[in-house]
């Protein structure tokens, strides 16, 4: 992950101001902005086919997901934002402010790519507990399996390692994802 070249930390006002980019993925960390490459072909196969999954199963009226082209607040001082690879948010306890989304999903979907050290998967899965998503999947491509992390006494836990069968998410017990279907072939 790169950095911008920046002297001091951004502010969220600061942040607000800036021009959106459509050519480029970033997040912000403790002020800190960090571009991140394009996702390789395996994760953004990945990320479709769990989105599509979704989406066949849950009701638009009610629920959205969005992928990884929206910025999740997590805290505005030090500002810190993420960009998940897939959130499904009920629409009626979504927040959007400054054109940004200030409240948890449902359900979280992050995919891991070559370049997540643990130290970062880590301080994500803190980021996301402090904001108090629910329950989080964390996809590994290379080993073919789901991590399932629930939360609980504050901290992301983890229930469960899935490698075949479905995927049913707590918050929307209706919903299956087969496992085998979100592979690449």
């Amino acid at each position: 992950m790169a950095t911008l070249p920046n002297p001091k930390s951004v502010t969220y006002e600061e942040w607000l101001c800036m021009p959106e980019v459509t050519d480029r993925i970033e997040e912000v960390v403790d002020g800190e902005i960090r571009l991140m490459p394009p996702a390789r072909y395996k994760h953004a196969f990945i990320v479709r086919q769990l989105s599509r999954a979704l989406d066949r199963q849950l009701d638009p009226d009610r629920v959205i997901i969005l992928n990884s082209s929206f910025g999740l607040l997590i805290r505005k001082a030090p500002l810190t934002s993420r960009t998940p690879d897939v959130a499904v948010f009920e629409l009626a306890s979504l927040v959007e402010k400054d054109g940004y989304v200030h409240s948890a999903p449902q359900l979280l979907i992050e995919v891991l790519s070559p370049r997540n050290t643990r130290k970062d998967m880590e301080r994500k899965l803190a980021d996301y507990a402090a904001l108090g998503v629910p329950e989080v999947w964390v996809v590994s491509p290379e080993g073919c399996t789901v991590e399932v992390l629930y939360l609980e006494d504050g901290r992301l836990r983890r229930h469960a390692i899935v490698a075949e069968g479905s995927l049913q998410p707590r918050h929307f017990s209706s919903v299956q994802v087969p496992v085998a279907e979100i592979w690449p072939q």
